[in-house]
């Protein structure tokens, strides 16, 4: 895919993303007098698709989305192209209606220790109306000590830290339980975006948003989840990945620790 047509794309898909040579910052839609009021955490080394599935599907609701990272210095992602926050932890809004947490192994390990995100993650979590996390943005909940007797979902490899954190694990796609909504993997962002909208707009609007993003997937292979891929696709993924989930699993411990202390 050429730059023109990656152009294209972030512009159809409606997440308001400015490209130069690459992505350098994020836009906004425009806020409506009674629109919902999102914050939406960005950092280091996330997964960009974590951010735009959501963002999509929340930007049609005509609120207003607030990207939110310590500074508006632009933050790395997977596939090579920055981010930059539109406000930052000291100038977000606190009573927002949707406070969410993009997910990436390497970030959410980092922030598993990053005392000043997790102390702002709590915060947020006890004002918004709704807490949120795609992917191992849950973990990040986790170590903020807000999921405890919670039930939640996450990226299927390290599906079991969350009980780490006193969360209850849940192995669905979207995990609704009181005013936390969980999804799991990358591409669950889109059904958890819809589920999310739902809650706060109802069902009819819910189901504009997904027929006007045509989101009707039809995926080529039927192997999205280990028991689907089969095991031998899953251990070489596992083997590979092995490293990246201990550094994972010795933060979720530390983090676990500290809670109780």
């Amino acid at each position: 895919m050429n730059r023109r047509d990656f152009n294209l794309l972030m512009s159809v898909a409606g997440a308001g993303l400015l490209m130069s040579d690459r992505l350098a910052t994020a836009q906004t839609s425009p806020t409506a007098p009674d629109g919902p009021v999102f914050a939406m955490l960005v950092h280091p080394k996330m997964i960009l698709l974590d951010l735009l599935g959501p963002m999509t599907v929340f930007n049609m609701t005509r609120g207003k989305v607030h990207l939110v990272w310590k500074n508006k210095t632009p933050v790395s992602t997977d596939v090579g192209i920055p981010v930059a926050a539109t406000t930052t932890f000291q100038d977000c809004p606190r009573d927002v209606d949707v406070f969410f947490i993009p997910g990436g192994l390497a970030g959410s390990t980092e922030l598993m220790e990053d005392a000043e995100t997790l102390a702002f993650v709590k915060e947020m979590a006890g004002r918004a109306k709704y807490v949120t996390a795609v992917c191992t943005g849950s973990l990040v909940l986790g170590a903020a000590d807000v999921l405890r007797g919670k039930r939640a979902t996450t990226l299927w490899n390290v599906h079991d830290l969350l009980s780490t954190f006193g969360a209850i694990p849940v192995r669905d796609r979207v995990v609704e339980d009181g005013n936390f909504i969980t999804g799991g993997g990358t591409t669950a962002g889109i059904d958890f975006g819809l589920d999310v909208v739902a809650r706060l707009k109802g069902d009819e609007v819910a189901k504009r948003i997904q027929l006007i993003i045509e989101y009707d997937p039809h995926p080529p292979f039927d192997a999205g989840s280990p028991e689907k891929a089969g095991p031998e696709i899953t251990n070489a993924f596992l083997k590979v990945r092995k490293p990246a989930m201990d550094e994972a699993k010795a933060a979720a411990l530390r983090a676990a620790d500290r809670l109780k202390g």
